[in-house]
């Protein structure tokens, strides 16, 4: 079956077009190399850490799920995450990811919030990991693209905000490590004014984790 499919639906790498499979060992390597260290524009002033850069494998996945629908790459995307934070994060404390929130516009084009699928996907491979998507952006946020580093905060000050209507009843524990997931970091101002915003209300961020630093 999975030979007919192929057929008349041919499944391609999102990384590099390798027929016959959405997401190929050569790519996935690539995203394995990390965690490294990036200093964003806009500090959110606590570490912030990528997988790879915004170019090749990285890049077009992250594209092909935000743009294309690709939800098939949570998974891989997701795994790689997971190792990231396994070497990220302190023994014996509980671990909290936060998505960091897109424009629900956005997200209803995209048929769902591609960050949120791999936040998820991430924290199945995690032990004493859950995810918490508690942020939104409010109305009046603009497109980033083609902003820069100054427009995009001014855009998003103010407009992240909690929604514990979206936390389902979680409860941060006390001693957790919380880390904000993202799939690009750019300019770091969603990042600075995500950690900003759960800072405001008592929840210190250890760390921002992204796929991709561009």
């Amino acid at each position: 079956m999975r030979t007919l499919l192929d057929l008349v639906l041919p499944s391609a790498c999102a990384g590099c077009g390798a027929a016959g499979v959405g997401w190929c060992a050569d790519c996935a390597a690539v995203l394995t190399l990390g965690p490294v260290r990036v200093r964003p524009r806009t500090e959110p002033g606590v570490p912030c850490w990528a997988l790879t850069k915004y170019a090749g494998p990285g890049r077009r996945a992250v594209l092909s799920a935000k743009e294309h629908g690709r939800r098939d790459l949570a998974e891989p995307l997701g795994m790689a995450l997971s190792t990231a934070l396994a070497l990220l994060r302190a023994e014996g404390r509980p671990l909290v990811l936060i998505p960091a929130p897109s424009r629900s516009v956005a997200a209803r084009r995209r048929g769902g919030d591609p960050v949120v699928h791999t936040t998820h996907a991430a924290a199945r491979w995690l032990p004493d990991c859950r995810v918490v998507p508690m942020l939104r952006v409010w109305w009046g946020v603009r497109d980033s693209v083609g902003l820069t580093a100054a427009e995009r905060r001014r855009n998003l000050r103010g407009r992240i905000v909690v929604a514990r209507s979206r936390c389902g009843g979680a409860v941060i524990p006390e001693n957790a490590e919380v880390v904000l997931v993202d799939d690009v970091l750019t300019t770091g101002a969603t990042a600075s004014e995500s950690v900003r915003m759960l800072a405001g209300i008592g929840v210190p961020v250890r760390a921002v984790v992204v796929t991709c630093a561009a």
